[in-house]
């Protein structure tokens, strides 16, 4: 059996370890258009902050771990095209510009995502940046490097638009970031949860709601955003305005994809053409909760969707259970977690729900650090199952939400979480929970 996969970050990389293990005798070959393996990009903004400097920390295997495995690996190869019919790959050599063809009994998409670069003027100046590889982050802390690079924007307030922002006011930049939205992180949070992760971004860097970037200032290097609402001088531009897949080289084949380009899989991860399978960031996958289709690039999804894969290439049967979306952020002095369904995520779903929200402390009134947090439940109004939830505000806000995650995949009800029997210690947490009040208020 010859398995070939395209793609060595999360999925792809997953996968091949796990064909490897499930058919030891199997040839398997990745092909990855970069000089790098195995990455994980959550990492570059505190790259970027000083969190940490050896970037080797963000690189679970090198290739020479992959080929000590039995996974041939080849990088810098970038593949250009796909015949189906043919069951073969055209690749080309990024190093020598020599083309060649590869067949296969098996085939993995694992491409990813590209930064989504608005239709801005002037994007090519120097010192504009996406943050996607590492390649990105290693241009970016060398750029910040420069004592004269003082003023720095970031257009586009989600995760990692959020995160970076942090890590550029701990380097003692003056930050501002620009959202297009009427609030950050609009495709993931309700309002309530933005509104607090909002109060608290004010305090510490300028924030920019309902503003469109129109293009940016400069003869070589930028020195300014031009926007809908005035002009701002900059020495530095971070785009943070999300991702959309790689899907160039799979748009020819007749697959099935959502009108963003991402491949719809079913649960075992196989698009709708024969011997062909998706994961990762180019791939759309099924929700828990509302079983729609849904585009959620996520390392977790990403590293579990892989490993489905991997033992399906190798001729197993296995089945990826669904996502719920599970993830958090931590941003200045605020965190905040969301799993499941949002309220307008249940609206569109045409779920009927009611919800419940709870404002508590996250431990003991005696003990130092004690801070405010907030949680906001979504359950199905007949059957009281719950279907989301969102946690936001001081420590130990996040880390409550894979209790709700658990809850969800376990189809409870709201009620259950009232006795449910958290832990208490004065330094962790109250008597009763913020989840146990929840659970006993929700009506």
């Amino acid at each position: 059996m010859k398995i070939i996969i395209i793609g060595a970050q999360a999925a792809g990389a997953s996968a091949a370890a796990k064909a490897k293990r499930m058919a030891q005798n199997a040839t398997i070959r990745i092909y990855e258009k970069s000089d790098i393996v195995s990455f994980g990009a959550c990492g570059l903004p505190y790259f970027i902050g000083e969190h940490f400097n050896d970037d080797n920390e963000m690189i679970s295997r090198t290739p020479e771990q992959f080929e000590k495995d039995g996974i041939e690996i080849k990088t810098r190869h970038e593949v250009i095209a796909i015949d189906a019919q043919a069951k073969k790959v055209t690749v080309k050599d990024l190093s020598t510009g020599h083309s060649f063809d590869d067949n296969y009994d098996q085939l993995l998409l694992a491409v990813g995502a590209s930064p989504i670069m608005p239709n801005f003027s002037n994007s090519h100046l120097k010192n504009i940046f996406t943050l996607r590889d590492l390649h990105d982050g290693q241009a970016i802390k060398q750029a910040l490097s420069n004592p004269n690079v003082t003023n720095v924007i970031v257009v586009g307030a989600g995760y990692i638009g959020l995160e970076i922002a942090e890590s550029l006011v701990a380097l003692k930049k003056k930050v501002k970031l620009i959202q297009l939205d009427d609030r950050v992180l609009v495709d993931a949070f309700d309002s309530e949860m933005t509104a607090i992760i909002q109060d608290n971004i004010k305090q510490h860097c300028d924030l920019h709601l309902q503003e469109r970037v129109q293009g940016f200032e400069g003869e070589h290097a930028v020195t300014g955003v031009i926007t809908d609402k005035g002009q701002y001088r900059a020495d530095l531009v971070i785009i943070a305005t999300g991702v959309k897949p790689n899907s160039h080289i799979y748009q020819h084949l007749g697959m099935n994809m959502l009108g963003n380009g991402a491949i719809i899989t079913d649960s075992f991860g196989r698009t709708n053409i024969a011997n062909i399978y998706a994961a990762g960031d180019c791939a759309a996958i099924e929700h828990r909760v509302s079983q729609s289709t849904v585009y959620i690039p996520l390392a977790t999804s990403a590293n579990k969707l892989g490993k489905v894969v991997g033992e399906n290439l190798a001729g197993g049967n296995a089945q990826f259970p669904g996502t719920l979306g599970t993830s958090a952020l931590r941003v200045f002095d605020s965190e905040a977690g969301r799993t499941g369904l949002s309220e307008n995520e249940a609206i569109k779903a045409q779920i009927p729900y009611k919800t419940v929200m709870v404002k508590d402390k996250n431990h003991s009134n005696y003990v130092a650090g004690q801070t405010t947090i907030v949680a906001k439940l979504i359950y199905h109004a007949d059957t009281r199952v719950i279907l989301g939830g969102q946690i936001a505000g001081g420590h130990g806000a996040a880390l409550r939400v894979n209790v709700l995650a658990c809850a969800i995949w376990a189809k409870m009800k709201i009620d259950e979480l009232s006795m449910m029997d958290f832990l208490y210690a004065p330094p962790f947490s109250r008597p009763w929970d913020i989840l146990n009040i929840a659970g006993s208020i929700a009506k």
